[in-house]
């Protein structure tokens, strides 16, 4: 294999760049998970985990994927049969619901176009015809990582509201958590679904729900059959900072570290950073001349950015000559975008040189794959971030 010099670029939209103070972190012994130095770390990561969701409630985390935690939300909440509204945004959406399937309940799936997010309008004319409320929960993304779309969470729990509907909401914010502003309490999210592999900068391998009380009286009369996923399991133990199955405990040690550093930068900068990466890279495509997957305004993620490919051009083929050429990967189109876009991820520990570099190596690909494009992309993309350091 052939050497190359430097660090590797890891752009995909997650996992993200692990930072060497998380790396360092987990480089320690492992512990006793039923004795007193755990309990601390325990208690320390229980507690501080709430400020990311923006919640007073608890905050349940499993050693396991995004995956597991989406069954966790709806394991825990619902009954066989049970409707579930779900919002067709792109691919982990499908998945979602396809999951609700094969768990046994109803999904009602919402068509959408994969460059929009879920729409309020629409969610509130169907829960508004649901006059006997059999539907159960509304379930949505956040942020859907195969498109750069990024819904409006607070404008769908005011759609529920005013249709008058009991509805749980359930959110997936596998992308978006610690990357783009998100309010679980404030927007009134009954169960928030994360992973640690993204804004948390960790590797993969812990997953979130973050529960309303809501949520938690749901819970108590829910049927659907669930054991590693049960809530009250969880709940018991983590009052005293333990967990009921050993937990991933190198890996809490990199979550508290990386908390910490969320806390030291401060959420609203952390906010802040994601967006003005974001603007600069859609500045950067703008003057490429290549069209943003996602169309509207007010739905741009500040986690990733999917861009479309000329007609009759590979995605796939331009990634390649990236990876063969600068040693950065970029994110593939998912199942009906594949080979039409590439994602530029831009969240997790992420600075303006990063973004620079990023940048550099796509404007460079295109130059050596025979991409249609303009050159100036990344000037675009500078100009952009020294103006937003200036305002």
């Amino acid at each position: 294999m052939t050497y190359h010099a430097g660090r590797h670029f890891l752009q995909i939209p997650g996992p993200t760049n692990v930072p060497d103070r998380v790396l360092r972190a987990m480089d320690y012994p492992t512990i006793d998970h039923r004795g007193p130095t755990f309990q601390r770390l325990g208690e320390e990561i229980l507690s501080a985990i709430k400020a990311v969701f923006r919640t007073e409630g608890p905050v349940v985390i499993y050693p396991a994927s995004g995956t597991g935690a989406w069954e966790a939300a709806l394991v825990n909440t619902l009954s066989p049969g049970d409707r579930v509204l779900m919002f067709e945004t792109g691919h982990f959406a499908t998945l979602w619901q396809q999951m609700a399937e094969r768990i046994g309940l109803r999904p009602e799936f919402l068509e959408g176009d994969w460059r929009s997010g879920a729409d309020p309008e629409r969610i509130e004319a169907v829960l508004a015809e649901d006059r006997e409320h059999a539907i159960k929960a509304v379930a949505v993304v956040h942020n859907e990582t195969s498109t750069g779309v990024t819904s409006r969470i607070a404008d769908v729990r005011a759609a529920i509201d005013r249709a008058g509907h009991p509805a749980l909401l359930l959110v997936d914010t596998i992308s978006s958590l610690a990357s783009i502003r998100y309010e679980h309490d404030a927007w009134g999210v009954d169960v928030t679904v994360a992973g640690s592999q993204k804004g948390l900068m960790l590797p993969p391998g812990l997953s979130f729900n973050a529960i309303s009380e809501k949520a938690l009286a749901a819970s108590r009369k829910a049927r659907c059959p669930r054991s590693y996923w049960a809530w009250d399991d969880m709940l018991g133990p983590n009052a005293k900072g333990f967990f009921p199955y050993t937990p991933a405990t190198n890996l809490l040690y990199g979550l508290r570290e990386a908390l910490r550093m969320l806390e030291e930068e401060g959420l609203d900068n952390v906010f802040a950073r994601h967006d003005r990466h974001a603007a600069a890279t859609r500045e950067a495509v703008r003057a490429w001349g290549l069209e943003l997957l996602c169309r509207n305004e007010d739905e741009f993620s500040s986690s990733l950015t999917a861009v479309m490919m000329p007609e009759g051009h590979d995605a796939d083929a331009l990634r390649r000559v990236i990876l063969e050429h600068f040693d950065m990967s970029l994110g593939a189109g998912l199942s009906k975008l594949a080979g039409r876009v590439f994602r530029i991820g831009h969240l997790g520990d992420f600075n303006d040189l990063t973004l620079a570099g990023t940048l550099a190596g796509v404007e460079m690909g295109m130059a050596l794959n025979g991409t249609p494009h303009r050159a100036g992309g990344v000037n675009a993309a500078m100009a952009s971030l020294v103006q937003a350091h200036g305002s």
